[in-house]
């Protein structure tokens, strides 16, 4: 394997040719070239179905069935213009990637007339295998049974793949007895969960709001190295990060990758996925080099979240796939190298009307204002209450490598505000006796009116170690993995919104029956909710240790591991939250549950089993061959006669190299052990904590630790992996 390394630092060195794509094509030119937008629509369906779409995209009414005949046949006309062959239901199953299932418009009539056709029965529902996705339980081998459902609200696109063209229509995947089997179904119920909550709450500010979306604009990190390199380390390719390799001489401590001038490999690869982007109505605004050597970002225009979420799915299949023309391989894995930054998918989260009004935009104007505060503080209440729902929606085995480490939030889950708000709230709770006049004068002259409104963007400093910040007009939660589908963050944040705003209607309600006005009203349950969710709020440095202990006076949970944090899943409270805002019902939480458990027992065990062969196959061997190199070499100076003090440095080397020979071989022995004595415990949390402490925990940095040290003592032509200098510099 040695030879693989060096042939593909070769290719890098003698590779003078850049893969260069044609963008002189105006951004505005291509963009939704490939989708089946409601303007585009507009040309190939009849005015009854154009209307029954439109209205099903903007509203969510559902679509009449019998317009799915012309629905199908305006979208088959459109896209055989373009050269599609075949049509999929594209979904998001409880992989966490995207699922899809070709199939030809082509077919035969009963006289074998051979055409091409396309039905509305198979635009709106199709049926996948089931009992083939993780199901939690909720479907057996022999139960295979399963459908995609059309989702209107996200239109269907054109997939390019080499030649082929492919037909692809957003949808949802249920199980035969109804229980969501995807991302997509709970967070489209979540969407309308916070609506309706929220549509509530804002008719106290203005009558004429019918409708609130949440909009999501993610930012995308990712690390790019050479595909030659990958291939020649199998824990790269297997697990999407390095379970070995020594620290480099040079890493991140110079901070001068962050913005720094886009190396030309890269900026090829940046220019060909946005144009692949832009086709598919991805609207990418941002691009440029991330922290840590090697690490990239992207950012798009902020959506309606449905889409944005389809959107990032669809756009990390993208930007595989386009790495591989380049010659690149691209790792979305949260930690792919020790002692780096890791990379995260930062979700920036707000509301806004269909009257044109973020939510979380302060305003100019006392009542504009007032409908800020509210929003802004029942998010921090959301937050506040369910803290460690909020922490099980982003965990994952990858994620824990993150968390907590090289200027990634840690897993104890806090809100930053800024100075210029936390002043404002200091001064609602501080209001003696919450006491409140019935005039807007008496709420104007807390300043608050001219506080606000210069709450700039620019005037709203950030922290990178929080979890969950506002920044500006909108809420940051930074701490969702960049390997992640946004759906499951975004699905807790939104319903525990909705429930929160739920609540705070029937407090401010109960309020007013009782005859205060209703600016009173709502100022005291804002002041009430700033009192009961303060503890949650931290303007420090939250990688501290003074932050850890602190957060524990307060009573904030640090839990740093996915198998405990995804307790919150299963508590009362949560069942509660969901069955009562319908977004999942217990059996199809428990399943999830199970699913997540059983992702990170896996994903352990593979590592496991990827190191130990690494570990035996590859670094072992090498230290040997060395290890043999320096015997002859000492024996050859003892003939000539040589004293000992002449190979004294060769003698110390020798046993450097057998102490972490054998330090490897007694920690994969024993991982192997343990290993086969966990796989005996059936119930899956207790394997998965097991998996976690007593293998994840315990071995892996002991392992990787004497493998390390062996690469340092080994000549350099006989390491077989390439090392981290190699994989973060050579492009």
């Amino acid at each position: 394997m040695e030879k693989l390394r060096f042939s593909a630092i070769k290719n890098i060195v003698n590779n003078s040719i850049t893969y260069e794509v044609d963008s002189s094509e105006k951004v505005t030119t291509i963009f939704n070239e490939n989708v089946f937008t409601l303007k585009t629509a507009r040309h190939y369906l009849s005015d009854e179905a154009y209307k029954s779409l439109q209205a099903s995209s903007l509203t969510g009414k559902k679509i009449d069935r019998s317009m799915g005949g012309n629905i199908a046949n305006g979208m088959k006309a459109w896209a055989e213009e373009r050269g599609v062959t075949h049509f999929t239901h594209w979904f998001q199953p409880l992989t966490g990637l995207s699922a899809e299932k070709h199939d030809s418009f082509f077919t035969l009539k009963g006289d074998g007339t051979s055409i091409q056709e396309f039905e509305g029965a198979a635009l709106i529902q199709q049926e996948p295998d089931a009992s083939s996705f993780p199901s939690g339980g909720l479907r057996a081998t022999f139960e295979a049974r399963g459908y995609t459902a059309w989702d209107p609200s996200s239109p269907a696109f054109i997939m390019e793949i080499g030649r082929g063209k492919t037909l692809c229509i957003p949808t949802i995947f249920v199980s035969y007895t109804g229980e969501s089997l995807d991302t997509k179904t709970p967070l489209l119920k979540a969407i309308v969960a916070l609506d309706k909550a929220a549509v509530d709450v804002c008719q106290y500010f203005d009558k004429n709001i019918s409708k609130v979306n949440a909009t999501l604009g993610w930012e995308q990190e990712y690390f790019l190295v050479d595909a030659g390199l990958a291939t020649a380390r199998p824990d790269l390719l297997l697990t999407g990060r390095t379970l070995f390799g020594h620290a480099p001489a040079k890493g991140q401590q110079l901070e001068d990758h962050y913005f720094g001038a886009i190396p030309q490999r890269i900026y090829a690869f940046m220019r060909d996925f946005e144009q692949e982007a832009y086709k598919l109505g991805i609207p990418l605004r941002t691009r440029h080099n991330e922290v840590a050597p090697a690490q990239f970002e992207c950012a798009p225009i902020y959506e309606e979240i449905n889409l944005a979420v389809d959107h990032n799915t669809l756009l990390m299949d993208v930007m595989l796939r386009v790495a591989k023309r380049h010659n690149l391989q691209l790792l979305l894995h949260e930690k792919p190298f020790a002692g780096i930054n890791g990379s995260g998918k930062h979700n920036n989260w707000s509301m806004s009307t269909d009257t044109g009004v973020n939510l979380l935009a302060p305003g100019k104007t006392p009542k504009t204002n007032l409908m800020f505060l509210t929003f802004f503080v029942n998010t921090i209440k959301a937050v506040h209450d369910y803290a460690d729902l909020i922490r099980a929606s982003i965990a994952s085995e990858s994620n824990d490598h993150r968390l907590g480490a090289n200027e990634a939030p840690p897993a104890i889950i806090s809100i930053f505000i800024g100075k210029y708000l936390t002043d404002v709230l200091n001064q609602i709770e501080q209001r003696v006796g919450g006491h409140f006049d019935e005039t807007d004068e008496a709420i104007l002259k807390m300043d608050i009116h001219k506080s606000i409104p210069e709450l700039m963007l620019d005037n709203t400093d950030r922290n990178r170690t929080s979890p969950f910040a506002f920044t500006g007009n909108k809420f940051e939660f930074r701490a969702v993995g960049s390997s992640a589908n946004c759906a499951a963050p975004m699905t807790v944040l939104n319903t525990i919104m909705a429930e929160t705003l739920k609540s705070f209607k029937r407090e401010v309600d109960g309020l007013i029956e009782k005859g205060e006005k209703k600016e009173v009203a709502l100022m005291h349950i804002i002041q009430k909710y700033i009192v009961e969710s303060k503890k949650i709020l931290f303007e420090g440095d939250g990688y501290s240790k003074e932050w850890e202990k602190e957060a524990k006076k307060r009573g904030l949970a640090n839990i740093k591991t996915t198998p405990l944090s995804l307790d919150a899943y299963q508590s009362d409270k949560t069942k509660k939250l969901f069955e009562d805002n319908s977004i999942y019902n217990h059996l199809e939480l428990e399943a999830r549950h199970e699913i997540m458990l059983e992702s990170y027992i896996k994903k352990v065990q593979i590592e496991a089993r990827v190191m130990g062969d690494l570990a035996t196959t590859y670094i072992i061997p090498a230290a040997l061959k060395y290890q043999n190199i320096l015997l002859e070499n000492i024996r050859g100076l003892k003939e000539i006669g040589l004293p000992e003090s002449a190979f004294e440095n060769q003698k110390s080397i020798l046993e450097k190299i057998n102490f972490h020979i054998n330090g490897i071989s007694k920690g994969i022995n024993e991982m192997i052990e343990s290993r086969k004595k966990i796989n005996e415990i059936n119930d899956s949390r207790e394997k998965a904590i097991a998996y976690c402490d007593k293998i994840k925990n315990t071995f892996f940095d002991d392992i990787r630790h004497h493998a390390d040290n062996l690469e340092i003592l080994i000549d350099d032509n006989l390491w077989p992996l390439p090392k981290y200098r190699e994989l973060l510099f050579l492009r």
